[in-house]
């Protein structure tokens, strides 16, 4: 009987979750995800590279999101897309967070790395972190394009981007919830044109 009363619990939150959750994505702006589509392929077609980077689970979304990319969209005879996380390189990371600044992991690499008409996407569920704003700072002076998942009302970071992608809530699992079903409708579109440009 108590197990019984545990799993209606369970049922009842997960119910309240997925349609608080629906509300905030009946609020998205999906035409600047697509937007971002369009704004990837092109830095693809001109031959440059994508760099993503965030913290906690939008480092970890970083990750995944690159990965879809370098080799989910994968097509015979087609140049591939160079996507790099900067979230990835661990010893890298803690030497420039020792030595410098945590502020400073993101900007550091993308001076070391990206060359101008690049393109960063950067992900940030509040906006305001520190290492994300000056990553994108560093990138716009590197003239790089700047693309930005946050949530809430922007943040700092919504000001830097040339595209940016707000979920309109406070609440950090839907913001994260929105962020990843973006970057996995990003990742199926290229896929689909990488096809079509391929004539399959």
């Amino acid at each position: 009987m108590k197990s019984a009363s545990i799993a209606s619990g369970s049922s009842v939150a997960a119910k309240d979750y997925f349609a608080s959750l629906q509300e905030v994505f009946s609020q998205l702006d999906l035409a600047l995800i697509d937007q971002m589509t369009d704004a990837i392929w092109e830095n693809y077609e001109n031959g440059h590279t994508l760099f993503v980077f965030g913290n906690g689970g939008s480092a970890a979304l970083a990750s995944h999101f690159a990965c879809d990319i370098a080799k989910g969209t994968v097509a015979a005879n087609r140049k591939r897309l160079h996507a790099v996380s900067l979230v990835d390189n661990v010893p890298l990371l803690t030497a420039l967070a020792n030595d410098l600044a945590y502020k400073d992991v993101f900007s550091e690499q993308l001076a070391g790395l990206a060359e101008r008409g690049d393109m960063v996407l950067a992900i940030s569920g509040s906006g305001n972190s520190p290492n994300v704003v000056q990553g994108l700072e560093e990138a716009k002076k590197l003239g790089l394009h700047t693309l930005v998942l946050t949530g809430f009302s922007g943040g700092k970071v919504k000001a830097i981007a040339d595209l940016c992608f707000v979920v309109p809530s406070d609440n950090m699992q839907h913001i994260e919830d929105a962020h990843l079903c973006a970057t996995h409708a990003i990742f199926r579109a290229i896929l689909q044109r990488m096809t079509l440009a391929n004539g399959a």
